[in-house]
């Protein structure tokens, strides 16, 4: 089976929620995130995950790696949303239950980051 390596930035909410799911799965979108969006780059990843996540959120960020089924990824186009390193995988909420059957092997952390306070 071929695969692509993901990255997922998350907060320490999202985590949480992702161990609870024995680190196999992406916990379902809440209400008002129509859109589940892994990235292709771990800088990209990075960036989110310490410039955004540990500033914005609850100070803390994460940035998952997992593969999934190349064949599966094939459904979904791959959208720049900046710079040509910022490139992402638009998957539907309702597609996320399909996009975490595909997942191959465990969701591992693979950098973490706590914002400095002021």
């Amino acid at each position: 089976m071929n695969v692509v390596t993901l990255y997922r930035p998350v907060g320490k909410a999202e985590l949480d929620l992702v161990e609870a799911l024995q680190f196999r799965a992406f916990p379902p979108r809440l209400p008002g995130q129509p859109i589940f969006y892994p990235v292709l780059n771990e800088t990209y990843a990075v960036q989110i995950a310490r410039d955004w996540n540990a500033r914005e959120t609850d100070g803390s960020g994460y940035v998952t790696r997992f593969d999934v089924d190349a064949a599966f990824l094939a459904r979904y186009d791959v959208e720049q949303v900046g710079g040509r390193e910022h490139l992402e995988y638009w998957i539907p909420a309702e597609d996320l239950d399909a996009f975490n059957a595909h997942i191959v092997g465990p969701i591992e952390v693979v950098h973490s980051f706590v914002a400095a306070i002021d």
